[in-house]
């Protein structure tokens, strides 16, 4: 089914990790304390640390317009719309200016050098997938460790030795061209993949005969968030398209876009299916949405072949409408648009498609469930009160997947408390037949199909970066084994701990956590620690291992914090509803009681505390630091969405209104208006309060959440704040080049955006004198007084 995270904002792991003057007075800021936007008592710590003279900056000089835009009578300046043309001299000249100061900064720091070298050593571990049978081959990707790209290896059998079938490490030089999504045909013998380019949404999907690797000549363009499912006879596969794209946003431009709206929007993608061997200008149209340009579909072949499978979303809330086709009733072949059946036709709920016996299909749904439950459907018997309830939604815990294999065994995997748990059912009756057992962790891969007879499941958590598993189904009794365990030279994960806590929010709501620490720490405020959240898109942050942080823990003896905050779907629809539109308040609320919490129970104080998030939490990042400076000591945002008011006008923005909300509808605007960080910077009211240390890191591909939203809230920042005398702590921004919103980012990239960020902490950090930093690398650093890192590196 067609996965809204292909065109979310992506959480940044990864993921696979987004001024004018202030219109509004300070009244209109929604604030969890409810009353004065700083409480009295803020007066009373130092959250940025004490002011130093010798910290102050020269902000670049930048032009400001006199843009206005009229939202429901209230004129809203827009000084710095100008950032929003990518191409535009001034917006070139803008970026280079900000790079040019930022460098110097980072250049500055002088354990820079030993970040990059500790992280280039400790990421230098193998990394595998789980591996996964096509026709009679067994494939898997692999990572020697520091390659930028990992590689598709293949074997006749689990036995056999590997060798190389796909290198996306030739695609480019430097590594910045990567897959992008994959697919082999049901007989195992034909690959299509996409590749995408500095980052960039857009693919390109060539294809491969598998047998002696042979490259074929079709290619596919303008594609982008697109299937790619093949029809079981292997002669061609659907995908999608934005056909009517043209010049530099239709993905064949080192461009992100024009300036033109037009081309900014994507609206009216298609669905076509591709014959091997023939020009894509042959290429059959098999659904179009002219009367709703903001429809995005996606097709799957169901798993007997039969039937295409069509979902239709209008947005990233979880619901779909859900059309199918049945083949054989198309006896010509596919010829020109489908004869869909229109099974789902509202927005009403989610339905994915998870097998099927003849026309008995079996859905995980959120229909009167919002934790999901699995239901079947008979094509032949389609009124909802045909319907049947396979497995029931559980009291408290989600179904995050199902999938059946081996003909009738159906695997689902629930989260309970924000940890996996792994069960087997029968697909004929939905009877439960055992529970994997699992530790504190999560599952991030899964594979076998129906016509396989042995599954592989990955678990990971924060102290173990890989377990894969093997069960072999037709061995009675059923039962796991470690195919592959990963290990990391050096590191002892029995000298860590992991703790799960609850902590309330402003209205009582218990939001968990999780905290990693080394063993033994005294609780005394001493430490610094570094709060992710995201907090939206009902993506769930599970447990993952990420060498960057694990660098913070266990060398700077900092402590992790990853607040499970509203708007996720960690608890199901209702969590992630509690977080979203006219609630969206909640996540920033929760974040903040996360930090209060931290610094209540002695991990860590405001002034030793950073906070990171990327794409929604970007924004939940800059949000956060706007409402309370004073909590924090460093700001990490990435690839933020900033202008809340305008955000929907640029490419796949449109499809996060389900979410956010729109400002051209009056009531929406509202609430919008209350906390969008482009238009709610301010200088702090209580004296002794400055902002924290603030970065921004963004890049020039990124056409997900476009750059110009992090170059208009760093520009607006800079003249609000940065010209305040008493502000000294940075407010800086990294723009880099070809890189895009996280996915497919090549290991070097990732390893020198981890050294610049822990240079840009510890720089900030305003209780850290130089002369305390390390001079060169040892084995085992203890520098406590260094704040921080950024980037999950899986």
């Amino acid at each position: 089914m067609l996965s809204c995270r292909r065109f979310l904002g992506c959480r940044f792991p990864s993921l696979r990790r987004e001024n004018p003057t202030r219109a509004f007075s300070r009244s209109a800021v929604v604030e969890p304390g409810g009353s004065a936007r700083y409480r009295s008592q803020t007066s009373r710590r130092r959250a940025s640390g004490q002011f130093r003279p010798e910290m102050s900056f020269q902000y670049p000089a930048t032009y400001r317009d006199e843009s206005v835009d009229d939202y429901h009578g209230n004129k809203i300046p827009d000084p710095y719309s100008w950032l929003e043309d990518p191409d535009c001299e001034k917006t070139q000249a803008f970026v280079n200016a900000q790079n040019q100061l930022t460098a110097p900064f980072l250049d500055g720091c002088v354990v820079r050098s030993v970040f990059k070298e500790r992280m280039t050593e400790l990421y230098d571990y193998p990394k595998y997938s789980c591996p996964f049978k096509r026709g009679s081959r067994y494939f898997h990707f692999y990572n020697t460790g520091l390659q930028n790209q990992s590689v598709l290896y293949v074997q006749e059998n689990l036995k056999a030795e590997p060798t190389v079938f796909l290198d996306p490490n030739t695609f480019s030089e430097d590594g910045t061209v990567a897959l992008r999504g994959y697919a082999f045909s049901e007989d195992g013998e034909y690959l299509a993949y996409g590749t995408s380019a500095s980052g960039s949404d857009w693919v390109e999907i060539r294809f491969l005969q598998v047998e002696g690797t042979v490259a074929l000549e079709d290619r596919l363009e303008r594609v982008k968030f697109s299937c790619m499912s093949w029809t079981h006879d292997g002669k061609g596969l659907f995908y999608n398209s934005y056909p009517d794209q043209e010049g530099k946003s239709d993905g064949r431009s080192p461009f992100i876009s024009s300036f033109s709206p037009h081309f900014f929007t994507n609206h009216n993608t298609k669905l076509y299916y591709h014959v091997l061997g023939t020009p894509q200008s042959q290429d059959v149209l098999c659904a179009e949405f002219p009367d709703q340009p903001k429809w995005m579909s996606g097709a799957e072949v169901s798993d007997d072949g039969r039937y295409i499978l069509l979902s239709i979303r209008e947005g990233c809330d979880p619901v779909n409408r859900l059309w199918y086709c049945d083949l054989q009733k198309v006896p010509q072949g596919i010829t020109g648009l489908l004869p869909w059946v229109k099974l789902i036709d509202n927005f009403d709920a989610e339905y994915e498609y998870v097998t099927n016996e003849d026309a008995v299909f079996t859905f995980k749904t959120n229909l009167d469930a919002p934790r999901y439950r699995l239901i079947n459907i008979d094509f032949t018997q389609p009124d909802p009160s045909n319907w049947k309830e396979l497995i029931p939604q559980h009291d408290k815990d989600v179904i995050v997947f199902a999938t059946c294999t081996y003909s009738s065994c159906l695997f689902v995997c629930f989260l309970h408390d924000v940890k996996n748990v792994l069960k087997m059912y029968t697909l004929a009756s939905g009877e439960e037949v055992r529970t994997f057992s699992l530790d504190v962790g999560s599952v991030v891969g899964f594979t076998g199909r129906k016509r396989d007879s042995e599954i592989f499941y990955y678990f990971t958590s924060f102290l173990s970066p890989a377990i894969i598993y093997h069960c072999d189904l037709t061995k009675e009794p059923i039962q796991p084994h470690v195919f592959r365990e990963v290990t990391v030279k050096g590191f002892d994960p029995s000298e860590y701990q992991t703790t799960q806590v609850f902590y309330p929010s402003k209205d009582g709501t218990q939001i968990p956590m999780f905290i990693v620490h080394k063993k033994n720490i005294r609780l005394d405020g001493s430490h610094p620690a570094f709060l992710y959240g995201y907090g939206g898109f009902n993506i769930s942050i599970t447990p993952s291992y990420s060498v960057s942080r694990l660098i913070f823990v266990r060398h700077l003896g900092g402590v992790l914090a990853v607040a499970n905050i509203r708007g996720g779907g960690e608890y199901g629809e209702t969590w992630h509803k509690a977080g979203m539109l006219a609630n969206k308040q909640n996540c920033f609320t929760d974040f903040q009681c996360a930090a209060e919490y931290l610094i209540k129970e002695g991990y860590t104080s405001s002034s030793k505390l950073t906070i990171n998030g990327g794409s929604n939490g970007g924004l939940l990042v800059a949000a956060c630091v706007n409402q309370r400076p004073d909590l924090f000591g460093c700001a990490v945002a990435q690839v933020g969405v900033m202008d809340m008011l305008k955000f929907h006008k640029f490419t796949i923005g449109h499809a996060w209104t389900t979410d956010f909300g729109c400002s051209e509808i009056k009531e929406q605007f509202e609430w919008l208006v209350k906390y969008s960080p482009l238009h709610n910077i301010c200088v702090p009211e209580v004296e002794g309060v400055q902002y924290p240390s603030v970065l921004l890191l963004t890049g020039d591909h990124d056409d997900r959440v476009v750059p110009l939203h992090s170059l208009k809230y760093i520009a607006t920042l800079q003249h609000t704040v940065g010209r305040w005398p008493s502000q000294t702590n940075p407010l800086l921004i990294h723009i880099d080049t070809k890189s895009g919103h996280g996915a497919g980012k090549p290991t070097s990239k990732v390893i020198q955006e981890v050294a610049d960020t822990y240079a840009f902490i510890a720089r900030s950090d305003l209780n850290t004198p130089p002369s305390c930093m390390p001079e060169q690398r040892s084995h085992v650093h203890s520098v406590s007084s260094l704040t921080h890192c950024n980037r999950d590196a899986t």
